[in-house]
């Protein structure tokens, strides 16, 4: 009989160590330890990875030239009168290039029309390539179509004479590019400015009698290769002055001053161009297209005539 019951409580036993053992098992695991938050990790790191991958490197960027020049004091909308105005740009890079650009000043505010014939670029940013690839998309300046052959972007000016971050996203790369754009003051006529305003010498200040004399003349710009002759000849006549430019190169076959293309005065040798000087003792803006290159291209420069060395040519 012992036997018997004994027998019946080891069962008993045994059976409830099962029921419980199941019940362990169907007890639900903590939120904590269920790995739910790995793909929302994994999204962000491809969202960053993709980013980067739009940001042009500087292995991948031409030679990136330092605008803006020794001496430059930053011109602000307060400083103009508002209006519309041709207006010279230096461009960081050798493959981002404006045929013509118009500045409009209004109500303290400024903004630049780029007229562009090259439609490599589908956007603009006013920032870097890192900012502009992490900014959302209405953001973006797009090129507003404004013939079957030229393209504008519109971009906002903080200050004349002073480089300005502008990110360009190439159609071709699919990358965004670092760019520095820089709007010269020395480009607006002297209406332009708010009271007088000191910038360099006018040339009807010198008072020379019409004649040809000799000047000397610094370029600067470009990749820093090309020069030209100096001093320069220097003619005068009924209150315009015209410099005689030679080059270092034979590969310049057009030079262009004010928004005006001036055409070289010979066939042989280094090219020479005959140019009107607005200004002496600063830096005047100037551009030059080179055949130099696989493709012509109208490089940025400035000449600065001393008006100090202005003697009567021998």
């Amino acid at each position: 009989m012992c036997k018997k019951v004994l027998s019946v409580l080891c069962a008993l036993i045994m059976l409830l160590s099962l029921f419980a053992g199941c019940a362990k098992k169907q007890e639900p695991q903590p939120a904590a330890e269920t790995p739910q938050a790995q793909p929302a990790q994994t999204e962000t790191v491809q969202t960053e990875t993709e980013q980067n991958s739009q940001v042009a490197t500087a292995e991948e960027m031409t030679e990136v030239v330092d605008v803006v020049e020794p001496g430059m004091v930053p011109v602000y909308p307060n400083e103009l009168v508002d209006g519309t105005y041709d207006v010279e740009m230096a461009s960081s890079s050798s493959m981002f290039k404006a045929d013509h650009v118009q500045l409009v000043v209004e109500n303290g505010q400024m903004y630049a029309v780029l007229y562009m014939t090259s439609k490599a670029y589908l956007y603009m940013f006013p920032g870097t390539a890192e900012k502009a690839a992490a900014a959302d998309e209405k953001d973006y300046i797009p090129l507003v179509e404004q013939d079957e052959e030229t393209g504008t972007f519109t971009l906002p000016v903080e200050a004349l004479d002073a480089g300005i971050p502008a990110a360009a996203f190439s159609k071709r790369k699919e990358k965004w590019y670092d760019r520095t754009l820089l709007f010269r003051a020395d480009s607006l006529p002297d209406t332009a400015f708010v009271g007088s305003r000191t910038r360099g010498t006018k040339p009807e200040d010198l008072g020379l009698e019409d004649g040809t004399y000799s000047v000397d003349v610094l370029l600067e710009g470009g990749s820093g290769r090309a020069s030209v002759a100096s001093p320069a000849q220097l003619t005068v006549k009924d209150g315009v002055y015209t410099a005689r430019i030679e080059w270092s190169s034979d590969k310049y076959d057009f030079m262009v001053v004010n928004g005006t293309q001036y055409d070289p005065v010979n066939t042989e040798g280094n090219s020479v161009f005959e140019i009107p000087v607005t200004v002496f003792d600063w830096n005047m803006a100037a551009q030059a297209d080179t055949t130099a290159m696989s493709q012509p291209h109208l490089i940025d420069y400035t000449l600065f005539f001393d008006s100090g060395s202005i003697t009567p040519a021998q």
